[in-house]
């Protein structure tokens, strides 16, 4: 039990971690950049659920 509760503790702590850096040191995305970002964001997305379905179902 306690080997959960201190797993828990690290990975909650990296993440708070890595929120209080990202919004100290992160700079604004360029809208140019989102776009084309998020033209490749649907297909990909729509990939990894066919593979995911075909590795349910078949394998």
């Amino acid at each position: 039990m306690s080997t959960l509760v201190l797993l828990l503790l690290f990975v909650f702590g990296g993440v708070a971690l890595m929120v209080v850096l990202g919004e100290r040191f992160a700079k604004p995305a360029d809208p140019e950049k989102m776009a084309r970002l998020s033209r490749w964001i649907y297909p990909l997305v729509g990939v990894s659920i066919v593979l995911a379905l075909l590795d349910y179902y078949v394998f």
